[in-house]
Formats: C-alpha cells, sequence, structure tokens
C-alpha cells in the first residue's frame, strides 16, 4: 500500500475514535454501545452518510430462517440496493475469532456480497470472499486502531472509506494483491522467459552455460521453504533447444565444465 502524507484533520479523527473505544473499553461495554460507537467511526474516519449508506440489522435470506447482519454498506439507500459490504460487529471486550469469521461468511453467500468486515471497535479486519464449492475467505487487510501507528491506521481506513468504495478502488486494490500473491510471483518466475533471461545473464557474467533445469534446481534452493514447495507444483517451462553453431578452424573448442556433481557441461 502506497504510503501517502496524512492530513492532520485525518489524525484527529483517528484519536477521537481511540477515544471513545477506549471508553467502551473501560466501561466494558455491551454490543449495543459497541454498535453506536462504531457507528460514529463510520461518520467521522470514513466519511459514511449512516442515514444513508449504512442499514442496520440487514435482512440476509438463506435456505433457512432470515439472519440479520449487523450493518450492511451500501452505495445508495434501499432495502433492494445491493450490500458492497457486511459488517459483523462483537462486542468490544471480546477478542475475534474464527466462530465469528464463519458466521459473517455465511452472511456473505447467502447474501452474495464478497466484502466482509469483522471488528470489535477495536480490532479491524477486511476479508474477500470467492465464491465457489465451498467459498474461500481470505484477509485483505487488519488493523489494531488502539495499538497501531496513527498513519498507518489512516491510510488502512481509506481502503474501505466512502470515496474508495464509491471509486471501485477496493476491488482494484484486491486486483494487485492477488497479482502479488506467492503463487502468482512463482509462475511468473517459473517461465520459459524469466529462465531465458537469468540463463543468458549467468553465460554473461560467468561464462557458464547452464540448462533449465539446472536453474529450476538453483531458484528452488534459493527461495524459503514455503516457496519451494509451491515450485515444484508448477509447470517447468520448456524451450526450444537451439542449435549450436558449428566451431571453425578460428574459434577454439572450449573446455568442458565439470559441476559439483561430476555432470560435464555440453555447452
Amino acid at each position: 500500500m502506497p504510503k501517502v502524507k496524512t492530513t492532520k484533520e485525518q489524525r484527529k479523527a483517528i484519536r477521537e475514535a481511540r477515544k471513545i473505544i477506549e471508553q467502551a473499553l473501560k466501561l466494558d461495554a455491551n454490543e449495543a454501545e459497541t454498535r453506536k460507537r462504531v457507528d460514529r467511526i463510520f461518520e467521522w474516519v470514513m466519511g459514511y452518510d449512516t442515514f444513508k449508506h449504512i442499514t442496520r440489522e440487514y435482512a440476509v435470506r438463506g435456505p433457512g430462517e432470515t439472519e440479520y447482519v449487523d450493518f450492511a454498506v451500501q452505495l445508495k439507500p434501499g432495502q433492494d440496493v445491493e450490500p458492497v459490504m457486511l459488517v459483523e460487529l462483537k462486542r468490544v471486550g471480546i477478542e475475534l475469532a474464527k466462530k465469528h469469521l464463519k458466521q459473517i461468511t455465511e452472511y456473505a453467500r447467502d447474501a452474495g456480497c464478497e466484502w466482509l468486515l469483522l471488528t470489535n471497535g477495536k480490532e479491524w479486519r477486511v476479508y474477500h470472499v470467492e465464491f465457489g464449492k465451498p467459498p474461500k475467505t481470505e484477509i485483505y487487510e487488519s488493523w489494531d486502531l488502539l495499538g497501531d501507528d496513527i498513519d498507518d491506521i489512516v491510510r488502512k481506513f481509506e481502503l474501505i472509506n466512502y470515496k474508495s468504495i464509491k471509486r471501485g478502488l477496493l476491488n482494484k486494490n484486491w486486483e494487485r494483491v492477488k497479482v502479488l500473491k506467492p503463487d502468482t510471483l512463482l509462475a511468473a518466475i517459473i517461465s520459459p522467459d524469466t529462465f531465458r533471461v537469468i540463463r543468458r545473464n549467468l553465460r554473461k557474467d560467468t561464462g557458464v552455460r547452464v540448462d533449465d533445469e539446472e536453474v529450476h534446481k538453483g531458484i528452488t534452493k534459493l527461495l524459503n521453504e514455503a516457496a519451494g514447495k509451491v515450485i515444484p507444483k508448477l509447470k517447468k517451462p520448456l524451450t526450444k533447444k537451439r542449435t549450436q553453431k558449428p566451431i571453425t578452424k578460428d574459434q577454439p573448442k572450449p573446455k568442458p565444465l565439470v559441476f559439483e556433481n561430476g555432470t560435464r557441461n555440453k555447452g
């Protein structure tokens, strides 16, 4: 996430948000009181009109009984308007858990909403749901309102503020996150074009010719264990073997190189 300079007004809004959540913690506020304070944060920090853009107790109709999610974020008011984000709130003193995520993921599945926010006022977690069988829920961003750096908190709230949602930036940023995931990056590294560049640069710098299999093994050793487990699953690049130019009388025949494993370089 690019670091954009935060303003005095933005930092002030975060301090005010911290104050009301700290007060809630001291009072051991219940869920209804936590909801009121989170409502203020949506307004002060994220720029939502809570009368137009927030539907409280949003009805989600699934295969069983109708369930109600705490908040539904909508760009326009109205029960027929599809939500762009569902928000599940927990009492400020309750630690967020997997069961809470499971609960809101089920709501998202029934509502067809791919963005989720789970919060207790102090902790904020944004998730993306990819609908499949079963749905795949992934963390997008998280922050601690009371413990993290103020400038970082400002930037993270900006990811889900009204302007970002309205301009579709949340989805665009998610596409960038997916592109930079380990499996996507590794697929780009383990490709014929990348191997071709690596072999050319190695020969230029060292005078030694290596083949794709040797580059593949070298990269696997270079990367950490987690990446090493992913690489074998990726399709190995297959580059066409180029015929070697015949050696003329004016060119001395290169001596074969012997590697540590005893194999000889045929190049």
